[in-house]
């Protein structure tokens, strides 16, 4: 991530500065429904802004492809200017307490934000769809007339999300289980998923560093692609930089992958000749993983967790893994298993209904262990 305003100077100034922010949004509204229309005119300076997730400044704006990116900026004005870039996207645009807007593969070009009382107002665009097919890219914020920056958004918390399509929230907001490929991407919304519904719980910034159909070892019916520890230590899923921002050392990640190594039987040709071969490949893989993240945030919490799906054979898996690392001197790991999903979302996934009962599940030991948010 880009060196970015909210992650410099003094952590004290920035607390100040995130809680004076929200002090004087507090007295704004939106003063009717917001619209955000395409529009010719020249836009005004740049305005300061906060990015969650993984993005690489090119000349056009911020490119990124994990999902669950968000941007966000205070200002004072009646209006605002936002630049979108290439790439089919699902944006949905929030203004303090207003209900989204959502962008349906908007076109690039320059976008206004109106509908707004004249006064201090907090603004985000949420990346709600999965990109694995290329990265899309966000050009920013800018000033329209009459708009000033105001201090923008300062957290302290970070928890960083880290799996496959149950942590994306893939179909989540579907109506129905039997999707085409087009739908799946039209109702998944990484916005309303778990890991948005977890941080927000716990006033956090997050990263959501998933990939629907990926796994530890083996991904959904053995497709051959890149498994989630392979592309993880990247910016973007070419594999051309990798990830590196000093300022994102994570208090609690938040790890949920084997639907894909286990729900789908093995066929031939795949490395493993027999379920218990995968099961040991799996779990050897599974604890190097989770050391290579503590190796890097070594007083972070790791929280592993796991449906009943595959008749428990998934649950059965992770636990094994919480319980290794344990035995091999890990600490702060926890293994929580989540039961009693409905699977109501595209292809029999977590719906949004769902995605609020796992983060039920998680905040019983983040609850329980208030002691992970303490400074260092």
């Amino acid at each position: 991530m880009p060196a970015l305003s909210d992650r410099t100077g003094a952590h004290g100034l920035r607390t100040v500065l995130g809680l004076l922010g929200a002090a004087l949004l507090s007295t704004s509204a939106v003063a009717t429904p917001i619209t955000v229309t395409a529009v010719s005119s020249k836009p005004g300076a740049a305005l300061p802004m906060h990015i969650g997730g993984r993005v690489e400044r090119t000349s056009d704006g911020y490119r990124r492809q994990w999902p669950g990116t968000y941007f966000e900026t205070n200002f004072r004005g009646a209006g605002i200017l936002l630049k979108i870039g290439d790439g089919d996207v699902i944006l949905r645009i929030t203004v303090d307490a207003s209900s989204p807007t959502t962008l349906f593969k908007p076109k690039p070009g320059l976008y206004r934000v109106a509908g707004l009382a004249d006064g201090r107002h907090a603004i985000r665009v949420d990346v709600a769809s999965e990109s694995q097919a290329a990265p899309t890219v966000f050009g920013g914020f800018y000033a329209a007339p009459g708009t000033r920056a105001l201090p923008i958004p300062a957290r302290v918390r970070q928890i960083e999300f880290i799996g496959d399509s149950h942590t994306v929230g893939y179909g989540n907001v579907s109506t129905k289980r039997d999707c085409t490929e087009a739908e799946v991407w039209a109702t998944t919304d990484t916005s309303q998923a778990m890991p948005a519904l977890a941080a927000k719980r716990y006033g956090a910034d997050y990263q959501v560093n998933a990939i629907s159909g990926r796994g530890i070892v083996r991904n959904y019916n053995g497709m051959a692609a890149d498994t989630l520890p392979v592309a993880y230590p990247f910016t973007l899923f070419d594999k051309a930089t990798r990830y590196v921002d000093p300022a994102w050392h994570p208090r609690l990640f938040v790890i949920a992958l084997g639907t894909n190594d286990f729900t789908t039987p093995l066929h031939p040709g795949e490395p493993w000749k027999t379920r218990e071969a995968l099961h040991a490949d799996y779990e050897q893989r599974y604890v190097d993983f989770v050391k290579r993240l503590r190796a890097r945030d070594p007083d972070a919490h790791v929280v592993l967790w796991a449906t009943d799906m595959a008749g428990g054979e998934i649950a059965a898996e992770v636990g094994k893994v919480a319980a290794r690392l344990k035995a091999e001197g890990q600490r702060n790991i926890a293994f929580v298993p989540v039961t009693g999903l409905a699977f109501t979302g595209c292809h029999s996934h977590p719906s949004t209904a769902d995605d609020a009962r796992i983060t039920t599940a998680l905040s019983g030991y983040i609850d329980a262990h208030p002691e992970m948010w303490a400074q260092r």
